[in-house]
């Protein structure tokens, strides 16, 4: 019998803390390893391409500033730090650009935040890829159950659940990796406690603009790692926090479910549900994206020979997401019409497997061309799209009325990449080494893949990242 089970129902903070507290390796059906392996993959693709980026060296400055001492690797670089400050300046990288692993039902992003407390907290304790494989999983599993259980609420309240609910996965893979014996699931629970009181993570910036939500995710991955550590030194936090009667619902809610987020736990796994991004830009719009670049290249159509350019989408998509005329980088990641004059712009030369990357959104922001395009995009609420959007994925009905009256229309029901339509292995691998071999020599790749592939034999990850420093 599972730890959770002899826990009463309404128990529901330590029912996901006995869960992370008894879960192994060997609890994790072979197809759960397979995609941890994909996860770790794309993790670290993604850190690639978001370590390059201006607030990232902003994050590495700072958390040389405050001089953390430890033995917890900063990626790409030889520089270590205590865990908390590498877990947030490695969940920058990865978790900046929004080119990064989602969870569509719970609106989150686990895997930069929980891998990068894993990998920086299991590096400082010399545990080894087993353990840190299976503090994963625990991590991702009760980060999305928890986000699961208070949507759409959450979001509509105003709040990223990235950035609140990203703090109960950093703390549940951390302290995973730093308690041990009977009182394990207990500690992790007060550790839940903890990082619940320094959760937060407006959404202002959807209508203002700026930098912060670069860092949600480092700031909750951080702030889980901190509070595994207060709970080490001897602090606690409400065990029953989640479902206290002033506790973390009842606060960034109007509405919850817990039996929706607990139901399965341990054997249905939600984690298997994370889709794997073409572009870095919203997973909602993504469905968007490709049936444009469809329909100009099916067609051979350019922005000249279209007229209306409606796109039909489901109610979560309206507002937020739907703004036509972005007001920084980050908006314009976040905006379906202005990713579509972005495919639009290009026409029928779109290329075959092709990836709207951060660095594209930086050089087109300003292009008065794509802003035009983008500001002609009319978006609809559509009952096709809104029938085939799940916790899984999001579609989109894109329709041109063309310059010679005839009308042609894609609809795409899930994207490329989600869990019904996902990459394979050997596209995951070849993303991998398309991107790390901008930093490394093909045999440095190779080693760095098979490190990831053999990760659960790994002794400790001490040889993976000495592999991703500069030589």
């Amino acid at each position: 019998m599972a730890a959770q089970d002899t826990l009463p129902p309404n128990a529901v903070t330590r029912r996901f803390a006995a869960f992370a507290a008894g879960l192994t390796v060997a609890d994790l059906p072979s197809n759960v390893r397979e995609h941890l392996t994909v996860l770790l993959l794309d993790y670290l693709r993604v850190a690639s391409l978001g370590e390059r980026m201006p607030w990232s060296g902003w994050a590495v400055k700072l958390a040389g500033q405050l001089g953390g001492n430890g033995h917890s690797t900063i990626l790409f670089s030889r520089e270590r730090t205590d865990p908390e400050r590498a877990t947030f300046v490695n969940t920058t990288f990865s978790g900046s650009i929004d080119a990064d692993d989602v969870h569509v039902g719970s609106m989150l992003h686990p895997g930069c935040i929980v891998i990068s407390a894993a990998l920086a907290v299991g590096e400082a304790r010399g545990a080894s890829g087993e353990r840190i494989l299976a503090a994963i999983a625990a991590g991702y599993e009760n980060m999305i159950r928890i986000g699961l259980s208070l949507q759409p609420s959450h979001f509509r309240r105003g709040f990223q659940s990235t950035a609140t609910c990203g703090g109960f996965g950093a703390a549940t893979a951390a302290a995973c990796l730093m308690f041990e014996g009977a009182d394990r699931a207990e500690r992790i629970a007060e550790t839940l406690g903890l990082v619940a009181s320094f959760s937060g993570g407006l959404t202002q910036f959807y209508h203002s603009g700026s930098t912060v939500k670069r860092i949600h995710a480092a700031h909750a991955a951080g702030e889980g790692v901190h509070a595994a550590l207060l709970a080490e030194a001897g602090f606690s936090g409400p065990a029953d926090i989640l479902e206290g009667k002033d506790g973390f619902a009842r606060a960034y809610a109007d509405g919850h479910d817990f039996d929706k987020g607990l139901d399965g736990l341990g054997e249905q796994w939600r984690l298997l549900e994370t889709a794997i991004k073409p572009h870095a830009s919203s997973a909602r719009v993504l469905s968007a994206i490709e049936a444009t670049a469809s329909l100009c290249t099916e067609h051979g159509l350019t922005i000249d020979d279209i007229d209306t350019i409606r796109v039909g989408i489901p109610k979560v998509i309206q507002g937020r997401l739907t703004v036509n005329e972005p007001k920084d980088i980050q908006a314009a990641q976040m905006s379906l019409p202005f990713c579509m004059a972005m495919v639009l712009k290009q026409g029928k030369h779109v290329p075959a497997g092709f990836t709207l990357n951060i660095d594209d959104f930086e050089a087109t922001l300003a292009d008065p061309t794509v802003m035009a395009i983008s500001s002609r995009v009319s978006c609809e609420l559509d009952d096709d799209a809104e029938r085939v959007s799940t916790e899984q994925s999001v579609g989109a009905k894109v329709t041109f009325r063309l310059k010679d009256g005839r009308l042609v229309e894609r609809f795409i029901d899930a994207p490329k990449g989600s869990v019904s339509r996902p990459f394979t292995m050997d596209d995951h691998v070849a993303r991998f080494r398309q991107e790390l071999g901008r930093r490394f020599d093909a045999g440095r790749v190779a080693d760095l893949q098979a490190e990831v592939e053999g990760f659960v034999r790994l002794p400790g990850v001490q040889r993976l990242m000495a592999l991703l420093a500069p030589r």
